[in-house]
């Protein structure tokens, strides 16, 4: 059986970050059996970096390199209809949703005004994680956004680019119940990792503020929840 290892649930979902939810998301919609491993320490993961899985005795690290894997090793169809104009906006999409990643850490690590409460959330979700850890979870991940350089920008210009980010998301999914109709493919899990972790997310940030007020992401979320919540669905 595959063995996925994320970082802990939170606000109902099976992992507070989008990459491993992205990946719990994609295992459930093609049916594979799996258990998940929740952890703080990713010394032992691919790059030091969650999510993870072991498929028998093969170690993958990466989202992406998680679901191609899985795709070629179960010999999955879930986007063998895309066309090559579809698998373009595909890639343009994870990498939009790779830049917003920053923006939503940033709000939950670094944004005085929201670092608290999502520290006290994982405290009262989590008893066995400590502050101490948690405020080192908190440095490390500082230095990381100064070196990527989203760190190095004032706050509202941080947003503005996070919800540029969305917006783009929004418009391209439009009216339709997936990003590219009624089926829906790898490139969806992908936005089922970042959606519903900024919507279900009980802090009012301004990532939140905004998918809130977008009838089309807010449905999506509500649709394709059971997906990616801390009950798989029935």
């Amino acid at each position: 059986m595959i063995t996925l290892y994320t970082y802990p649930h939170l606000f109902g979902l099976a992992d507070n970050n989008p990459y491993g939810l992205k990946t719990v998301a994609f295992l459930r919609l093609c049916g594979l059996s799996y258990r998940q491993e929740h952890i703080i320490d990713t010394r032992d993961a691919p790059r030091g970096q969650l999510p993870y899985i072991m498929d028998g005795g093969t170690v993958i690290g990466d989202s992406d390199l998680i679901i191609a894997h899985l795709i070629r090793q179960h010999r999955l169809a879930i986007d063998d209809d895309l066309s090559a104009a579809e698998r373009r906006i595909d890639h343009m999409v994870r990498r939009t949703l790779d830049d917003l990643y920053w923006v939503m850490s940033y709000s939950r690590w670094a944004d005085a005004r929201f670092w608290p409460l999502f520290r006290d959330q994982l405290l009262n979700t989590h008893p066995d994680l400590t502050e101490t850890l948690l405020e080192a979870a908190r440095e490390y991940n500082l230095k990381r956004y100064h070196f990527q350089g989203i760190g190095r920008y004032e706050p509202d210009q941080i947003y503005s680019r996070g919800l540029a980010d969305l917006s783009a998301v929004a418009g391209t999914l439009a009216e339709r119940p997936f990003l590219f109709g009624d089926t829906p493919h790898s490139i969806d899990t992908a936005l089922m990792g970042f959606l519903p972790n900024i919507y279900r997310y009980e802090i009012d940030t301004p990532l939140r503020a905004y998918v809130a007020a977008q009838p089309n992401l807010v449905d999506f979320c509500r649709r394709t929840v059971p997906l990616v919540s801390v009950a798989p669905p029935a």
